[in-house]
């Protein structure tokens, strides 16, 4: 069996896995994201960690957001939860678990997710991109996760040289534009409510004309990042997660139109966008366990 942890601000999740990627059994702990101690985090490991009493898992693959070091095992920083920087949770859990456990950035550990039991099966190189609160993008290229030391997952990068402040310090980060934060805030300014979801906006969108059109720019700003990760590696195949799930086919296509609308040249292969599979979206979960595999 194959174990994974999800760590994101304010949630645990931990799961007992197949080799196949089904999931055996899973448990959740929360924590205050902004509040927590170090000993309370411990506290909502532990709990979490209780799904692998007597399952002598191979591994634990542990998908964390922020900045990482998988060598050291250590989530080195999180803006939205101060309380998990320089957290050794790999450390943590092989003292909890009898059992070796490895950390790396969610995003990129997602793209093993897809690589072993998902729409990546059987391909050298393609990319898996979170969207929602979190943004990143996770690359396999020729075969490898690309994971330098120190690098991120895309969230600051550079859209717009005059863009809005972002929590890292930064102007016009990819993150500013492209998350559920703004989304939210963009159908607030329409005059659509407060709390909008991409899914309700979608469904609107055939009737509502502000709602088509902060549709429209939500896409076009997803697709913004993924074009510069087009141009550097052309992965080809780009795997949506997370939020861009909820607006179904026809926001993956708006994506994709974005996508290959803001290439310059033609491309060997010609950038398509899917959608994670499954009726939930456990890709951080599988990426773990896929991290175990990959591993071994």
């Amino acid at each position: 069996m194959l174990g994974a942890v999800e760590l994101v601000p304010g949630r645990i999740s931990a799961a007992v896995l197949s080799r196949s990627g089904e999931i055996l059994a899973r448990a959740e702990a929360t924590f205050d994201a902004a509040a927590a101690t170090r000993g309370e985090i411990d506290a909502a490991l532990a709990r979490a960690a209780g799904v692998f009493a007597g399952a002598r898992p191979l591994g634990v693959g542990v998908a964390a957001p922020g900045l990482v070091d998988p060598e050291a095992g250590l989530v080195v920083e999180v803006n939205d939860a101060p309380a998990l920087s320089g957290y050794p949770v790999a450390r943590r859990l092989g003292e909890l678990v009898d059992a070796p456990a490895r950390v790396e950035h969610r995003a990129r550990l997602q793209v093993l997710g897809d690589r072993w039991f998902g729409p990546g099966r059987g391909r050298r190189t393609f990319a898996s991109v979170s969207t929602g609160e979190v943004l990143g993008v996770g690359l396999l290229y020729d075969g490898e996760v690309v994971a330098p030391p120190g690098g991120r997952s895309g969230a600051h990068m550079t859209v717009s040289a005059h863009g809005e402040r972002c929590g890292c310090g930064a102007r016009g980060c990819w993150k500013t534009v492209a998350t559920t934060r703004w989304l939210r805030g963009a159908a607030e300014r329409a005059g659509l409510g407060a709390g909008a979801t991409l899914a309700a906006l979608v469904a609107a969108a055939p009737a509502e004309e502000a709602a088509r059109r902060v549709v429209e720019e939500y896409a076009g700003n997803l697709a913004l990042g993924l074009v510069n990760v087009q141009h550097l590696f052309a992965p080809g195949l780009f795997v949506l997660h997370g939020e861009a799930r909820e607006g179904g086919g026809t926001f993956r296509e708006l994506v994709e139109q974005g996508l290959r609308a803001g290439l310059a040249a033609p491309q060997a292969e010609q950038p398509r966008v899917s959608v994670g599979s499954g009726a939930v979206d456990d890709v951080a979960l599988l990426g773990g366990a896929g991290l175990v595999l990959s591993a071994q």
